[in-house]
Parts: structure tokens; C-alpha cells; sequence
């Protein structure tokens, strides 16, 4: 007995149908994750404030910009001119506050202070 090849037309389909489910099982996977990180009450609290670049700026000068530079163009830390076109307010706030980035330290502003500082970044 002979063994029959799938059509051509029937493969195409199988591949497009697994290359589908894969790309729909990655998207959920990253709402899920930030919704996950929406829902933490520090970052929600700091997303519905209104931040102030002046303070803002004072508070990258106190706390960052040993590191980063005074004008934010980098040291020991990177530049973060753009910063904000580079990464989301969401991926800002857990930089800032995880500590997850060697050097870089773990900070808790408080959500004001945070919300301040965004406002700063997003003008660099």
C-alpha cells in the first residue's frame, strides 16, 4: 500500500492554525502579565495621579542622578533621554521600585513622588 501525502493545501492550514494558537497563547500571556501588574495597588495608585516635572526633577536629582547623570545622560547608569518612547510607565514604576537591575537599588517612593518622577522621565 501506498502512503498518501497530505495535500499541500491541508498542511498549510495545519501550519497557519498552529502559528495562530501560538501568537493568541503568547498575547494572553502578556495581558495577563500586565494586567497582573496593573492590578498591584502601588503602580494603580500612581497611574491616577498627576505628576509634577518640576518635582519631578528634584527628586531624579536627590535619587538618581548619581547615577544616571545630572542632566540623565548616563554614568554608571544609563541615559535616559527617551526613556519613556523605550519603556511603558508600568515597566518605569517596577524598575524603580524592584530593584531588579543591578546596580541599581530598590527605591519605594512614595506614589506621589512616583508619579512626579514619571512626569520628569517623559520630558527627557
Amino acid at each position: 500500500m501506498e502512503k498518501q501525502l497530505a495535500q499541500p493545501g491541508t498542511l498549510v492550514r495545519r501550519i497557519t492554525i498552529m502559528v495562530l494558537a501560538l501568537i493568541l497563547a503568547i498575547s494572553a500571556s502578556i495581558l495577563g502579565f500586565y494586567m497582573l501588574r496593573v492590578s498591584d495597588p502601588y503602580v494603580k495608585n500612581v497611574l491616577s495621579l498627576n505628576g509634577d516635572p518640576v518635582r519631578g526633577r528634584a527628586i531624579f536629582e536627590i535619587n538618581c542622578a548619581g547615577c544616571h547623570g545630572l542632566q540623565a545622560w548616563g554614568r554608571v547608569g544609563p541615559n535616559l533621554h527617551s526613556v519613556s518612547k523605550r519603556k511603558s510607565k508600568i515597566g518605569l514604576i517596577q524598575q524603580v521600585i524592584s530593584g531588579q537591575t543591578p546596580p541599581m537599588p530598590k527605591f519605594q517612593p512614595r506614589p506621589q513622588e512616583m508619579a512626579d518622577l514619571l512626569s520628569y522621565l517623559e520630558q527627557l
